[in-house]
């Protein structure tokens, strides 16, 4: 499936950024599709890309119902969500989706195999021009430049769950990555609304990943060693700490899935076998329980 915008972007439309007009992000999960209409919402051309069909209408079903939600509560203007929606195209061919691309977004699984695969497509079909940006959360930029021919366009943009709403995106360049090319990304991100932090020097899980794993991690040795239950490690973390939700509670909105995958990437880059997932969120990974999207992880949920 292929959908283009309403009212293709004419030369009178002018992005925030120069030398930005066309965005493409592969991958229309949460992720990828927040961050597709977060772009869109800035004011650029933007396609997203999934092998899917019905992965594609339901990110853009999604995306309406949230955005007229929005808009219901008077968080965004109607004619600024209308004009957004048809600068947002939905694609299928990836090849056809990043041929104009200026920046092309990854946002695929969390997995060095897939993407790996994916930027060596990608340095193939977008233009010698685009930066590939990954949004990885912990898979550093590095290793995927290893595959593409120009490795000094290859940077992380680490958006935040949920994209709509966070305003933090991690911009991590590896020791390759041009000057201007940093320059771009950080001003993109500042384009999008966004607070662009910079990191010097590349690390597995970045700044705020690495903050939040520490904290993670010994709220799993609590529970583990019986010190209290989960609800109250999270208690503590909301009334004590001024968390906006406690550990569990976090693993639980972003995924099970997902905090297993960042751990097994980080050891499939260090081999440091502290870096595996603590043993219960394996159990809970390989259960199937896997947090809000499941119904069930640390809490059981009931949407009903």
């Amino acid at each position: 499936m292929t959908s283009t915008p309403e009212e293709p972007v004419t030369s009178a439309d002018q992005p925030p950024l120069a030398g930005v007009r066309h965005i493409s992000v592969i991958g229309a999960g949460t992720m990828g599709s927040q961050i597709a209409m977060v772009c869109a919402l800035a004011g650029y051309r933007v396609t997203l890309v999934d092998l899917s069909d019905s992965q594609l209408q339901s990110a853009r079903e999604q995306l309406q119902s949230r955005m007229d939600r929005d808009v219901a509560r008077g968080r965004r203007r109607h004619e600024d969500v209308e004009q957004a929606m048809r600068r947002l195209a939905t694609s299928c061919d990836r090849a056809e989706a990043v041929v104009d691309s200026d920046v092309v977004i990854e946002a695929a699984a969390e997995s060095l195999k897939i993407k790996k695969q994916l930027f060596a497509a990608l340095d193939r079909e977008a233009p010698a021009r685009a930066i590939l940006a990954t949004n990885s959360s912990n898979i550093v930029s590095s290793r995927l430049a290893e595959v593409v021919s120009r490795p000094e366009r290859v940077v992380n943009l680490h958006f935040f769950n949920p994209a709509l709403v966070m305003e933090c995106v991690e911009v991590a360049p590896h020791d390759g990555t041009a000057d201007h090319v940093i320059e771009t990304s950080l001003a993109l991100v500042e384009s999008l609304g966004k607070s662009a932090v910079r990191l010097r020097r590349e690390v597995p899980g970045f700044i705020a990943n690495r903050l939040l794993s520490a904290i993670r991690r010994e709220a799993l040795e609590l529970y583990d060693a019986g010190v209290a239950d989960v609800a109250d490690i999270d208690r503590a973390a909301r009334t004590a700490l001024r968390h906006p939700m406690g550990p569990f509670e976090l693993m639980d909105l972003v995924g099970i899935d997902v905090a297993y995958m960042i751990r097994m990437a980080e050891y499939e880059q260090t081999g440091d076998e502290n870096a595996l997932p603590h043993p219960a969120i394996t159990r809970l990974y390989e259960s199937g329980d896997l947090g809000r999207k499941t119904g069930r992880g640390w809490y059981t949920y009931d949407d009903s």
